[in-house]
């Protein structure tokens, strides 16, 4: 069978959860081929390529939805859009329920010969016009219009892509990954599963909250927008499915019908992680595994540690991870931590993490936004306690919600650093509740969140999908190669 999975802003030049994830289907589903379609906002000749292409990875197509953002475009073009057509960019625009068909189909008519042209056409104009003048009559129209311009043109750029054929499509998050999907599905008539590790929706409105660039009525504009991809790929796909039973009630609170939702867990590789000979090493030591972005809130992180040496000054700190992606945010933590006069602080890049999990007394995750963290999995399977914020699945892993081998580690609110920092070094004190808290972990992991699992999950669920369509026009093997 062929996959085609879409996949944003991670794979193969990011690490983290999403990209082991898809890494370690691939490499267990070898009977299965997969094309990536990976979607990243643009190029950086700094991220390398991190993960070793699998035998099975027949294609991968990437592309960067900012690319145009420099070209000099045409001025007051005309495309003759039909009236459903005007509807359909109209309805996007304004937050309305989106004909989505007339739009994929406007894009597969090759009628639009330059994105950043059609984005300052007259068509486009008038429809900027009807929006002002019926919606915000007080609001200057050149600000409205290049705020529409900037919002449209990534989704515009991503559904004038080649989409490949094949026999499913798997999209790894709604968003443009998902509105890709849906187009996919829409036509080859092919099944679309939707993944989401996190709810895209939710992370992308925190986002717009928060931001600068954006301001006053134009923030509501641009949540609307991102509610209502979500809202596509909800419609188009044909199940959907979530990492744990909170999301998928939120999930279905944004829409999707709950006939087609779908827990499936992740896991990890038991024997890779549980393998790991623990060493005690003299003084505390307290690790992360993580990419030095904001979204992890390293600064928290840095404010904890800094407490914890000031009452166990033998404390030593390990941030593992790429710090290549945020480069300006990876100089604010650095001179944080300097500020903070932390000692035994150290950034050690990319690296394998079973050697620091050989004598990490316990592992800290201070993210605002999750999912179901690999990295907490794998701490667990190597017998490593962790303290987590209290977002996503992290308090249902450590405590347990589903079984009774009692806790594996900590939950302290977001941005607490004092909380945080209270709850590692009562665990660092206490060589007692490491081993207590790590045999949990152990528990758990074993019971319920195994790469095996995971794995006959989804494959059943790939070949039930193939069911649906009794097999007709599956794409060959040999025809892929």
């Amino acid at each position: 069978m062929r996959i085609c999975v879409f996949v944003e802003g991670a794979y193969p030049r990011t690490t983290g959860g999403v990209s082991s994830w898809l890494q370690y289907m691939m490499e267990q589903l070898p009977h299965h081929q997969f094309i990536v379609f990976s979607i990243a906002p643009k190029q950086r000749e700094e991220l390398t390529v991190k993960y070793p292409p699998p035998p099975n990875l027949v294609e991968l197509k990437e592309i960067y939805l900012e690319g145009y953002l420099d070209t000099e475009p045409t001025h007051n073009k005309r495309y003759k859009l039909t009236h459903d057509e005007k509807q359909a960019i109209y309805q996007l625009i304004a937050g309305e329920p989106t004909d989505w068909t007339a739009l994929f189909d406007l894009f597969r008519k090759d009628r639009i010969d330059s994105i950043p042209d059609f984005l300052v056409s007259k068509d486009f104009y008038d429809i900027v016009y009807e929006l002002c003048s019926e919606r915000f009559p007080y609001v200057p129209f050149t600000d409205m219009f290049w705020s529409l311009r900037s919002m449209l043109l990534p989704l515009f750029v991503a559904l004038d892509q080649d989409i490949p054929e094949a026999d499913i499509y798997h999209s790894v998050s709604t968003g443009y990954a998902g509105v890709l999907g849906s187009a996919a599905k829409h036509r080859y008539q092919k099944p679309l599963i939707l993944t989401e590790h996190g709810i895209y929706t939710r992370e992308r409105e925190e986002e717009i909250i928060k931001a600068r660039w954006i301001q006053g009525y134009f923030k509501d504009i641009w949540i609307h927008y991102f509610y209502n991809l979500s809202s596509c790929t909800y419609t188009y796909a044909d199940t959907v499915t979530s990492l744990f039973e909170k999301n998928r009630r939120i999930q279905m609170d944004l829409g999707c019908p709950p006939e087609k939702t779908k827990v499936i867990e992740n896991g990890v590789d038991i024997a890779r992680y549980g393998s790991v000979t623990r060493k005690r090493k003299p003084g505390f030591h307290v690790g992360a595994v993580v990419r030095i972005v904001p979204i992890k809130d390293i600064k928290t992180m840095l404010q904890s540690f800094a407490r914890v040496q000031q009452m166990l000054p033998e404390s030593h700190f390990y941030l593992i991870g790429p710090n290549d992606e945020d480069k300006e945010y990876y100089e604010e933590c650095l001179l944080l931590g300097e500020a903070l006069s932390i000692k035994n602080l150290h950034y050690t890049g990319n690296a394998d993490v079973r050697t620091y999990f050989e004598f990490i007394d316990v592992l800290v995750l201070s993210s605002i936004s999750e999912g179901q963290p690999l990295v907490i999995l794998e701490a667990f399977a190597a017998g490593i306690p962790v303290v987590a914020t209290d977002v996503g699945a992290c308090r249902e892993l450590i405590e347990g919600a589903h079984d009774e081998f009692g806790h594996a580690g900590a939950v302290v609110p977001l941005m607490h650093y004092q909380q945080m920092a209270h709850q590692i070094t009562r665990i660092l004190q206490s060589p007692e509740l490491q081993i207590t808290y790590g045999l949990a972990g152990k528990e758990r992991v074993r019971a319920r969140y195994r790469i095996d699992q995971m794995i006959e999950n989804y494959d059943k669920l790939y070949l039930s999908q193939e069911v649906k369509t009794d097999g007709r026009n599956r794409i060959s093997a040999e025809g892929a190669l």
